[in-house]
């Protein structure tokens, strides 16, 4: 892996696992995983923490990104938040619709 992979793995870790003790090494497994229940774990634990939300999703594979987004239901906890940034994923990886009013240009 290059430093750089590495290094943002280990943000990954430490951003979005930090009730667990993920290792970059196992960051990479979970992104490279055929098990879509883990693949689907790394990426909700992405999708409500990371701080560098569009730069790690961009680490998936497209297609299983696309799948991933139309399973996951926004929980009633945070949906407010939650729906946010799926919405802004959806916008930025798969040129769906931005239903987040305030981040819509006006003409």
């Amino acid at each position: 892996m290059k430093n750089e992979t590495i290094d943002r793995y280990n943000k990954i870790a430490k951003e979005c696992f930090w009730e667990y003790h993920f290792s970059a090494e196992e960051i990479g497994q979970l992104f490279k995983s055929s098990d879509k229940r883990e693949k689907q774990f790394l990426f909700e634990k992405i999708l409500l923490n990371s701080c560098e939300l569009f730069q790690d999703m961009a680490l998936f594979d497209k297609q299983d990104l696309e799948v991933m987004l139309e399973a996951y239901v926004v929980p009633r906890f945070n949906k407010e938040y939650i729906y946010r940034r799926k919405n802004s994923v959806e916008y930025y990886f798969l040129d769906k619709p931005l239903m987040i009013d305030e981040l819509k240009w006006t003409a």
